[in-house]
């Protein structure tokens, strides 16, 4: 299949979202170019302002090939993905993302992240409306929870 058609997947799949009550979004993800997971907003549904068609795509896809790392996959989205998305996709190690529809497209309707891209821009601590502070742990050493974790790898 090729990208217009992995796409459109991704927009029907929004779509049928639409339909069932949803946000306009559906995702899906490619390794190999075969499916192996698709998504669609379910924020309304699950009460999880984490639960976007990228991410629930990605849930699955991890699931799915039994790993987080997915940088042989390639995410196809409906509409442009929000700074959370692009985040969580770079995290996996996505490194390709194609998309139906733009910001720009999506701000009469009051589905644009622009607003929050550009201020994600700013460093935390100068974010506008926004409080974002340090609070060691009590006693404890600098790293010592990292430490840890770095020990059980071994």
């Amino acid at each position: 299949m090729s990208d217009r058609q992995f796409l459109q997947q991704a927009v029907s799949l929004a779509e049928e979202n639409v339909q069932a009550g949803g946000r306009p979004f559906g995702a899906v993800v490619v390794r190999e170019g075969k499916v192996v997971a698709t998504g669609v907003n379910q924020m309304l549904e699950l009460h999880d302002p984490t639960a976007h068609a990228e991410l629930m795509a990605l849930r699955q896809a991890g699931k799915a090939l039994n790993r987080v790392k997915l940088d042989d996959c390639i995410v196809y989205a409906s509409g442009q993905p929000c700074p959370m998305c692009l985040a969580a996709m770079r995290m996996a190690g996505v490194s390709r993302v194609v998309y139906g529809y733009s910001n720009q497209d999506a701000e009469p309707f009051g589905l644009s992240t622009a607003e929050i891209a550009k201020a994600l821009r700013v460093a935390p601590e100068q974010q506008l409306g926004f409080k974002f502070e340090q609070l060691r742990p009590n006693d404890a050493p600098r790293s010592a929870l990292y430490q840890m974790w770095w020990e059980q790898q071994k």
